[in-house]
């Protein structure tokens, strides 16, 4: 008796891995979609939704918010260590305001900020809500504390890029970068009541240090301009985690669910710009796409500013 044919999603996701172990597909790539799976190797949408599960739960690839599901990073080798000197400190369990920061931003980024509480925190440490006050005096402080603590990861390349224009697209994709490790951040922070945060400070003035010749209204527009696009462009990231916790989908499987009515109001013909791209494959617009074209086309901008302020034109 010959053994059975493994079940489709089974020898699915083995050609998805295949690609990976082969090196076309790389970490942080994305892997194909629910609704390309269905396309490329016609099974169903539940079918395509087990392919990606599956991978999931295999650690293969995850789910990134406003961007899909990508290729996961291979997991490191521990490396041997040579012992190193014990920092002193209040005691081992003790608590001190940089562990107490440092617990809150790990529930942020892992529930958002709206889990963020001095009795949430205190509960990573198995302490009492109020032995946290000891070292910051409430919410409020706490998650300042966290923007800071978050702007302090960025690293500025070196040596920097010389022309404006290259400056201002670095300092926008380290923003960016930022804001997908930590959500939560963007929607945090505020261009119309901004929080004193030096090292979040610091990185505006590096990205807007090569553009010479502006006065410092016309710049500081150009910077909080820059700011306000990156900004709420990286909301929907925090705005996806939550929607993610609430629905149990990620943003593949949301919208394989809602096909169905999409495509129902695509065939009255009202929308010819929608039914234009429905035929694509891959998702056509996501946080990502919306990134990279966004900022293209406001530097372009910036660029035409720049050019008649230097001729004297503006």
């Amino acid at each position: 008796m010959e053994p059975s044919a493994p079940p489709p999603y089974r020898r699915i996701v083995a050609e998805i891995r295949r690609r990976i172990d082969a090196g076309e597909l790389g970490p942080g790539d994305r892997v194909p979609s629910t609704r390309r799976i269905t396309k490329e190797w016609g099974v169903a949408m539940a079918t395509a939704t087990k392919v990606l599960t599956t991978l999931r739960q295999e650690g293969v690839v995850r789910a990134v918010p406003g961007v899909g599901t990508v290729v996961a990073e291979p997991p490191r080798t521990p490396r041997a260590e040579p012992p190193r000197e014990r920092r002193p400190r209040e005691t081992d369990t003790g608590l001190s305001r940089e562990r107490v920061v440092r617990a809150a931003v790990k529930v942020a980024d892992a529930e958002g900020l709206r889990a963020v509480s001095m009795r949430r925190v205190a509960a990573e440490f198995g302490a009492s809500s109020m032995a946290l006050y000891r070292h910051v005096a409430g919410k409020d402080e706490l998650v300042v504390l966290m923007a800071d603590a978050a702007f302090a990861e960025v690293e500025l390349p070196e040596p920097a890029p010389e022309g404006w224009r290259e400056r201002m697209e670095a300092g926008a994709r380290l923003q960016w970068a930022l804001y997908q490790r930590h959500p939560w951040l963007a929607q945090y922070l505020s261009i119309t009541r901004p929080q004193p945060m030096p090292r979040a400070m610091a990185l505006i003035e590096w990205t807007m240090a090569r553009v010479a010749g502006m006065d410092p209204v016309t710049l500081i527009h150009m910077a909080m301009t820059l700011l306000g696009f990156v900004l709420s462009t990286a909301a929907g990231l925090e705005d996806e985690l939550e929607a993610q916790q609430e629905t149990g989908m990620d943003q593949d499987q949301w919208m394989a669910a809602m096909e169905p009515a999409f495509e129902g109001i695509l065939r009255s013909g009202t929308y010819p710009m929608y039914a234009g791209v429905d035929g694509i494959e891959e998702d056509v617009v996501n946080l990502e796409s919306l990134f990279e074209f966004g900022l293209a086309r406001l530097l372009d901008g910036m660029e035409v500013l720049v050019t008649r302020m230097a001729s004297g034109r503006a």
